[in-house]
């Protein structure tokens, strides 16, 4: 697999230079890495060799998320075959690349079959804007991601991933309990001979995410004083 150089951002393609020059970003221009890049470096379990298989795929699918997260016309996402692509979690139906544009990636990774009273985030009643708000303000430094193992080659490449942050900002209600939040899971790449991608396949338990966030105490607003206070009591569907 040819690994791309981009000039300026060590761990994504396709941010800089000259084949970017028309590309329309969702926020006016390309997004800065610096945090979570340092949260990334400091936290990671494993350090790849430049240009090994690992660094390879774990450069592509940041790259990916990059794109669709920032970038807002299909035309512009060079990561992907946009005619094929696919994004398919947990065995769900698979979603297009404006489907996924639309929704913002974590509408897309925390939809969920569980009956109502189980769903605490709800991906069907968030914007793209609202959920990404979410959780830039649960993870003031990034939500930072790795590979930690590969296991085939391309054309089908599946490999098993880590994310992880530190809940330091309020999520929904609850209050930041500054501990760190880890999930892991796995991931199938399947991609075409230009190697874009054609499908994504993500499987992994969201309740290793919400579940943290929603064990911060719940915040209540104070109307003798104005100030925003959290309370001691709380209570965690996914805790047990």
């Amino acid at each position: 697999m040819e690994q791309i150089q981009v000039e300026g951002e060590k761990y994504r393609s396709f941010l800089n230079g000259e084949e970017e020059k028309n590309t329309l970003w969702r926020h006016g221009a390309p997004p800065i890495y610096d945090a979570v890049n340092k949260l990334f470096e400091q936290g990671r379990t494993r350090e790849w060799p430049k240009g090994s298989l690992e660094e390879i795929v774990q450069k592509a699918i940041k790259s990916w998320e990059m794109e669709v997260s920032h970038k807002l016309r299909v035309q512009d996402l060079k990561t992907i075959n946009p005619e094929k692509f696919k994004l398919i979690v947990n065995g769900r139906e698979g979603l297009s690349a404006e489907e996924v544009l639309r929704l913002g990636t974590y509408n897309a990774l925390l939809k969920s079959s569980l009956p109502e009273q189980f769903k605490y985030y709800k991906a069907e009643e968030e914007s793209f804007e609202s959920s990404h708000e979410a959780f830039r303000s649960a993870f003031p430094r990034g939500f930072a991601w790795e590979v930690i193992s590969v296991h085939s080659g391309p054309p089908l490449i599946s490999y098993k991933f880590r994310h992880w942050g530190y809940f330091e900002g309020p999520f929904r209600g609850h209050a930041a309990t500054g501990e760190m939040v880890e999930l892991h899971g796995m991931g199938i790449l399947k991609v075409d001979e230009s190697l874009r991608t054609e499908d994504v396949e993500i499987y992994y338990d969201p309740a290793e995410l919400l579940g943290v966030l929603m064990q911060g105490p719940p915040i209540s607003e104070d109307h003798n004083n104005g100030e925003t206070t959290a309370s001691a009591h709380h209570a965690c569907p996914f805790s047990n």
